[in-house]
């Protein structure tokens, strides 16, 4: 990776209000790390950033730092982060990594695929990008800009491993073997679509519930009706006991419900013991 040469100045406003004062005038702040020196806080023009990025194939950079009034005259480092505004995808912060010449560095270099896959010609496959970037580890001079990938040879069903990779000198791809980059699927019918969808759209557990709750409502709809049966059965019962309970002694008012069976019973034998009693004087 060819490095390129960025002046930073030292930055004097410092938190979120200097950073706001700071975006304010053109300027971008930023912080460089490294082993041998402690965090130091910068600050960059505007439009140098922009030209930087713009010219670059990522954002991943090897700078030639100098800082103004700094006693070193020249600091290599890596950009490794930069922060953008969700909306507006402004630059808001750079972090920066210095770096030595003779160390090795890991960094994220993004995977570019070339070529037209035989799978996608003539199969009517996709190119499914499943990594978009892998890890490096590499001298500063010897990190690639991108790692370029042929897919041209892929058939439909067919994947390239980190594994099947070929590194470019001096670099060392970072990851598991069996994982997969790249791969061409098969082409999807528009009855394998219309399942899909429909399988995404209508989920069978949710019409399941909404089965048994419907079939607990219907059991559930017979309870009132039972519930309505004995409701008139005891309304019955007050309303032919509340007469008797009107003409009856205060005893039988304190009677047990079995009592209020027999009161009926009671009253049609009275008059005929009173009947029996005007016979006997006549």
């Amino acid at each position: 990776m060819k490095s390129v040469a960025l002046t930073a100045f030292p930055r004097t406003l410092n938190r979120r209000a200097g950073a706001k004062k700071l975006r304010a005038a053109s300027r971008i702040p930023a912080v460089i790390y490294g082993r041998q020196n402690p965090p130091q806080n910068l600050e960059f023009n505007l439009q140098d950033i922009k030209d930087v990025i713009h010219n670059a194939a990522s954002e991943i950079l090897l700078l030639d730092l100098s800082v103004q009034g700094d006693p070193k005259p020249k600091r290599l480092a890596l950009m490794q982060e930069i922060q953008h505004h969700v909306l507006t995808r402004n630059v808001l912060h750079i972090d920066l990594h210095e770096v030595a010449e003779d160390e090795k560095v890991v960094v994220q270099v993004p995977v570019e695929p070339v070529g037209d896959p035989i799978g996608v010609k003539t199969g009517g496959g996709t190119l499914e990008h499943i990594m978009f970037k892998l890890k490096v580890r590499a001298l500063p001079k010897d990190l690639p800009e991108a790692l370029i990938v042929e897919v041209g040879h892929l058939e439909i069903g067919k994947a390239i491993h980190i594994g099947d990779m070929k590194a470019p000198p001096g670099v060392e791809i970072l990851g598991e073997k069996h994982i997969s980059v790249l791969s061409v699927a098969a082409p999807v019918s528009e009855e394998q679509e219309a399942a899909a969808l429909e399988s995404a759209t209508t989920p069978t557990g949710e019409v399941e519930m909404i089965k048994e709750k419907k079939e607990e409502g219907e059991e559930g709809e017979e309870a009132p009706a039972k519930g309505a049966e004995k409701t008139p059965g005891k309304g019955a019962e007050k309303e032919a006991a509340a007469p008797a309970g009107k003409g009856a002694a205060p005893a039988a008012k304190g009677a047990a419900p079995a009592a209020k069976g027999a009161a009926p019973a009671a009253k049609a034998a009275a008059p005929e013991k009173g009947a029996g009693k005007k016979a006997k004087k006549k």
